[in-house]
């Protein structure tokens, strides 16, 4: 297993207390980096840093899709430290029905936390990062961004609009040392499936030409490295993480 350097860099996770965000957090962890993981579930955080016990781990309850929780939570971090790396995991798929019969606040819900969420964290991280010329963004966003799934507009909705705005930030930032990319990763065994229809899981997994769900630590290393000073080229980029399913 290959370690990035992220000695004496500090990163912050939304979603952070499970699935894709929590296995990123310990990566990050092992390689050297303090992680504040942002959570809006209480009792998760705690079960989190309880679990993993590292000294460089804590924790902030944060709603990512209220712009005043996150100034808050942004002022207690900057009043002692920088951040130096924003991933956006926190996430949510929503009902697995056709766009005809979703409920409008449900889908708005599913916006307002993939798509709005990313860009409130984004809004008022960047300008800390651009002050101390530097910064490592990575948007979790999904495959189904790029191909859409049926049965899931309003996720797949929200994560085409996470890949677009990670291309048009990534340009804007080109010129400093700040590089901002997103993944596309195909579905994996996390709690995010039980959102899902056991149908709509079956659908996803035949999609994908190597037949298997992906690994937690498949992703965590990719976003671990577009994290380093190693990536110091690639940005506005979209990394496909999917089995070969996308193969653009």
């Amino acid at each position: 297993m290959n370690i990035f350097d992220l000695k004496k860099k500090v990163a912050v996770v939304t979603g952070g207390a499970q699935g894709f965000g929590l296995d990123i957090t310990k990566k990050f962890l092992q390689s050297g980096a303090k992680v504040i993981i942002w959570d809006n579930d209480e009792r998760e955080l705690k079960k989190a840093v309880k679990k993993i016990k590292n000294k460089n781990l804590s924790k902030q309850i944060v709603d990512i899709t209220d712009p005043e929780s996150i100034k808050n939570a942004v002022k207690k971090i900057t009043k002692k430290s920088k951040i130096d790396i924003l991933i956006n995991n926190a996430g949510i798929t929503g009902s697995t029905i056709e766009l005809w019969k979703y409920d409008y606040k449900e889908w708005k819900r599913i916006i307002d936390i993939n798509l709005h969420g990313t860009f409130n964290c984004c809004k008022e991280i960047v300008p800390h990062m651009i002050k101390n010329n530097y910064g490592r963004i990575v948007n979790i966003a999904s495959v189904s961004g790029k191909d859409g799934n049926a049965k899931a507009s309003a996720y797949s909705s929200s994560k085409a609009g996470v890949i677009a705005l990670t291309k048009s930030l990534g340009k804007e930032l080109a010129n400093k040392n700040i590089a901002v990319n997103v993944v596309t990763p195909a579905g994996a065994k996390t709690r995010i499936l039980n959102q899902m229809s056991k149908e709509h899981v079956k659908r996803m997994l035949s999609k994908v030409p190597r037949a298997r769900f992906l690994e937690l630590n498949e992703l965590s290393s990719m976003v671990c490295w577009l994290s380093s000073n190693e990536n110091s080229f690639s940005t506005a980029a979209v990394f496909d993480i999917s089995g070969g399913r996308s193969t653009y």
